[in-house]
């Protein structure tokens, strides 16, 4: 297994490279039916696409969608579904000068311990140009989600150190950074320039939140759904944590605090994040990704050639500042993908259980 696959029986297997001709996902398992044409999905990949936000690379890239199978007359047929995406802006000869040396960071140095060989070009498979096959798949997931009224929602909770404190779903998309508090997006835009101008990067939170998500999805043990959750944002390159409702906060309290009561309208309270023993309770699902600074900067770094011989870099050219807000669309397909592979299992589950 060499990892590329993801899911059970909604599974993606994404392909391709930073700098090669294209990259792409295979979309297998996908109800037949459901609306689907490359406008679809280019909506969703036109929210990750560079060059929009101060924190973006100035690399450009059209990320133009083509369907090659699996859709017919406007409606998936059931078959696979392949997306093909061609990067049309790699400058590969930007990393000759770096062939040779590790990046502190990146995953240079794991990636020739793995495999013995890697490609230098931008990262390869391990750049961010990767998730474009993760969006455009999480664009297909989506339109079998809008058929059950779940929503997804991502949004920037904490940049560069500032952190939102009010939440307003309609601000999210109105300042460059998707945060849902105003007055931290200006914040924040104020400490993105002051970084960049000193050419460090930054990290910060993610929280991706699911409405109408019907009790019942996920498993007790393995497979539960927030350990599908940890799993698939944590295959994100820059994600180091994930949390679900008070998350690490809980570890602090004590269980008077941190329990739900429950009531015969429902839970009085959210901690659980909306799922409880692995497996979703009916209320809103919330879920947050720590994601680091880019490791890609002008600051000068001591690190080794591949000859392991020891030599300093300073990293120049088009690089984010931060992954977000560029990778909130990648956290909200992966959980949107979750979501549909646990939305069908309890389908065939349910299938299996004799009408009382």
């Amino acid at each position: 297994m060499s990892g590329n696959t993801f899911g059970k029986l909604f599974q993606i297997t994404t392909w391709g490279e930073s700098h090669g001709p294209a990259v792409g996902v295979v979309v297998d398992g996908c109800p037949p039916g459901i609306e689907m044409n490359e406008a679809i999905i280019q909506k969703m990949l036109d929210r990750r696409r560079p060059g929009k936000a101060t924190t973006s690379t100035s690399r450009k890239e059209t990320d133009q969608a083509k369907i090659l199978s699996g859709v017919f007359e406007g409606r998936t047929t059931g078959t696979p579904i392949l997306i093909f995406v061609e990067n049309q802006d790699a400058r590969s000869g930007a990393y000759q000068s770096i062939a040779d040396v590790f990046r502190p960071g990146h995953g240079d140095f794991t990636y020739q311990a793995n495999y013995g060989i890697r490609d230098w070009r931008g990262g390869g498979r391990a750049s961010a140009r990767e998730t474009v096959g993760r969006v455009a798949a999480g664009a297909v997931a989506a339109q079998v989600l809008k058929q059950e009224n779940i929503t997804i929602i991502a949004h920037t909770l904490a940049l560069g150190g500032v952190r939102a404190e009010t939440f307003d779903p309609m601000a999210i998309h109105e300042n460059l950074f998707l945060c849902a508090d105003p007055i931290a997006a200006e914040k924040m835009a104020v400490e993105v320039d002051r970084v960049k101008r000193a050419g460090d990067s930054l990290g910060g939170i993610v929280e991706i939140r699911v409405k109408n998500a019907p009790v019942g999805l996920g498993e007790p043990v393995f497979d539960k759904l927030d350990a599908d959750f940890a799993k698939a944002l944590m295959s994100i390159g820059a994600v180091k944590g994930v949390e679900i409702g008070a998350g690490f906060a809980a570890a602090g309290m004590r269980g008077s605090e941190n329990n739900d009561p429950i009531s015969p309208d429902g839970f009085l309270t959210n901690n659980a994040g909306g799922i409880l023993a692995g497996i979703s309770n009916g209320d809103e699902i919330i879920v947050r990704a720590a994601v680091k600074p880019i490791p890609s900067i002008r600051i000068e770094q001591q690190t080794i050639k591949t000859d392991h011989t020891p030599t300093k870099i300073s990293i120049e050219g088009r690089h984010d500042i931060a992954a977000i807000p560029r990778i909130n669309v990648v956290c909200e397909a992966m959980v949107g993908l979750v979501i549909v592979d646990h939305l069908l299992r309890q389908r065939a589950i349910s299938v299996m259980i004799p009408v009382p």
